[in-house]
C-alpha cells in the first residue's frame, strides 16, 4: 500500500483532495479540500460523519447547516496564523460557501452520537510554541479533547520553520492501552512555502517519515509539497522536515474505535531522549507565524504522554 498520495492522485470534480472512510485500508477519518471561486459553495449529506471546517485561504466562510449558520474569519494562507473552524455533527446538510477565493478543508470522522454544531474562533485556538532549537514549531490545537467537544474526530495543525524538524521525536498512537496509549489513524494534508526572501522560481517542499514495529511493518520515506497527503494506519510517525528555506505547514485528522476520544502518544524508545536536550535550548526566535497581535503562550515542559509535544 502506498501511504503517500501525490497532490492531484486522490481529488474529484469537485475536491482536490478527497479521503474517506471505507477507502482500501482505511476506516476512520475522512478529508476532503476545496478550492473555491467567490460565491462558490459544497454541499455534503455528513450521513454518519462529523465535520470540522477549516479554512486555509480565504477570509470569509460562510457554514450553513440547518438550522444554524455561521460566518468563519479565516486567514490569507495557512502561514497567517489560526481562524475559526466550525464543528457540525452527523446527521446534517453540511454547505460552505466562500465569500471570495478560498481553500477549505472539510475533516471528518465517523461518529457514534449526536452533538451540537460549534465554532472556536480564532481568539480561543491554543497557540502552542513546542520544542525547541531546530525542534521549534507552532501548533494550532483547535479540535482537540480539552478545545472541541466531539464524538471521535481530533484535529490540529502545524507549522514549522525552514531548517526545523516537527513531529518529533517519532511516536506512535495505534494500541489502547488505558492512560497510556491510544488507537488513532491519522492524516496528514502538507502545504509550503518558500521563506520570506526567497526567488518566485523555487519549488518549497517538505519530508515525511513514517516506520514501523517488527509486528505491523510500515515504511514511508516521502519528500511532499502543497497537496500532499500522507496516511498513517499505525507505527511511528515522524520526523516532519522542513528544509533550510522553505516553511512547513500540515493538518492533522484523527480518530479511532476506543471508547475515549483521547490523543495519548508514546515515543520510539530509541529517539525519545531528545526531548531531555530541549530545557537547555531556546525556541526558534521566528516563530510564532502569525499576521495578528495576539498574546505568545510560550512552551511547557510535559511528559511524553503529552500529544501536542510529538506534533
Amino acid at each position: 500500500m502506498n501511504w503517500h498520495k501525490p497532490a492531484g492522485s486522490i481529488s474529484s470534480a469537485d475536491y482536490d483532495v478527497v479521503v474517506s472512510p471505507g477507502d482500501p485500508d482505511w476506516v476512520h477519518t475522512g478529508l476532503r479540500v476545496a478550492n473555491l471561486a467567490a460565491g462558490e459553495s459544497r454541499a455534503i449529506e455528513t450521513g454518519d460523519q462529523e465535520f470540522v471546517i477549516v479554512p486555509l485561504a480565504g477570509r470569509r466562510v460562510q457554514v450553513s447547516s440547518e438550522p444554524d449558520e455561521v460566518e468563519l474569519v479565516g486567514r490569507t494562507d495557512v502561514f497567517a496564523g489560526p481562524t475559526d473552524v466550525a464543528y457540525v455533527p452527523r446527521g446534517r446538510t453540511l454547505t460552505v460557501t466562500a465569500s471570495e477565493p478560498s481553500r477549505v478543508a472539510f475533516c471528518s470522522a465517523v461518529a457514534g452520537s449526536d452533538q451540537r454544531l460549534a465554532v472556536v474562533t480564532l481568539d480561543r485556538v491554543p497557540v502552542e510554541l513546542r520544542g525547541a532549537g531546530n525542534a521549534s514549531r507552532q501548533v494550532h490545537n483547535f479540535a482537540t479533547p480539552a478545545v472541541l467537544q466531539a464524538d471521535s474526530i481530533i484535529c490540529c495543525e502545524v507549522l514549522t520553520p525552514g531548517g526545523n524538524w516537527s513531529s518529533y521525536p517519532p511516536h506512535k498512537h495505534d494500541e489502547e492501552r488505558p492512560g497510556v496509549e491510544t488507537e488513532l489513524e491519522e492524516i496528514y494534508y502538507f502545504e509550503a512555502r518558500t521563506e520570506p526572501g526567497g526567488p518566485a522560481s523555487a519549488q518549497p517542499h517538505g519530508y515525511q517519515a513514517v516506520h514501523g514495529t517488527p509486528e505491523r511493518p510500515i515504511d514511508v520515506n516521502a519528500r511532499v509539497v502543497s497537496g500532499d497527503v500522507v496516511l498513517v494506519p499505525h507505527g511511528w510517525h515522524g520526523p516532519s522536515m522542513a528544509p533550510p528555506g522553505y516553511d512547513l505547514y500540515y493538518l492533522n485528522v484523527m480518530a479511532g474505535p476506543g471508547p475515549e476520544r483521547a490523543w495519548r502518544i508514546c515515543d520510539d524508545p530509541a529517539h525519545g531522549w531528545v526531548r531531555d536536550t530541549w530545557p537547555d535550548q531556546q525556541l526558534d526566535p521566528r516563530l510564532p507565524f502569525t499576521a495578528r497581535d495576539r498574546p505568545r503562550k510560550d512552551r511547557t515542559d510535559d511528559t511524553t504522554n503529552d500529544p501536542e509535544e510529538a506534533r
